[in-house]
């Protein structure tokens, strides 16, 4: 089993990394793969809304960081979990950038697939970045794993993540609650429940 972990913060080895990498670590100790992405530091192009993946089933935008996250998913993952830090009470715009290609170009992949976001500031708006990111899952049928409290550390410069013992130790529990949910639910072996087709309501006719 395997789990994807997105760390949405330009700096590669900062604060949001070192959360996510806490909740890996309790991953790998319950026996479950884990992958951790960075988004680095270059721009990356948002959706236009062209269409073209549902035709290609890829997004039409050929960038290396989409395609890492493109073969990752397709390969097989069991598990997401996505991190960022706060900018402005959201997340990174770089990293919504991203999740708005890949979940509309890889929804059937994703859907039912537990899911997990992660947040990290210096004071405020992590709760509002938490609720941002949380709404990608809830489109997609995808199980929100939860932890012992709101999935948020604390820290600005660096190293100081690892100082907020509370914050570790709910990325220790998220880690834990997630190992448990892929196991139990093991979505690509044992399927999902039958998805009735969508209907969609305009509301100026």
């Amino acid at each position: 089993m395997k789990v994807l972990l997105i760390n949405g913060s330009p700096r590669n080895e900062g604060n949001t990394f070192t959360a996510l990498s806490e909740v890996a670590k309790t991953l790998n100790a319950e026996g479950v793969e884990t992958e951790i992405i960075n988004i680095g530091k270059k721009a990356v192009q948002g959706c236009i809304a062209c269409g073209m993946c549902g035709r290609t089933g890829r997004c039409t935008y050929h960038d290396d960081l989409y395609f890492q996250v493109m073969r990752t998913v397709k390969d097989g993952i069991d598990g997401l979990v996505i991190g960022s830090p706060v900018y402005y009470g959201g997340p990174n715009g770089s990293l919504c950038a991203l999740l708005d290609r890949v979940f509309y170009s890889l929804g059937k992949e994703l859907m039912f697939k537990p899911a997990a976001s992660v947040v990290v500031c210096r004071r405020g708006g992590a709760s509002a970045a938490f609720d941002r990111l949380n709404k990608y899952f809830t489109i997609l049928h995808m199980p929100v794993v939860s932890s012992q409290y709101w999935n948020m550390v604390y820290g600005q410069t660096p190293d100081q993540a690892a100082q907020d013992e509370e914050g570790m130790q709910t990325m220790r529990t998220l880690g834990r609650n997630m190992a448990w949910m892929v196991k139990k639910l093991n979505v690509r072996e044992e399927g999902h429940p039958e998805v009735e087709p969508q209907v969609r309501t305009n509301f100026i006719r």
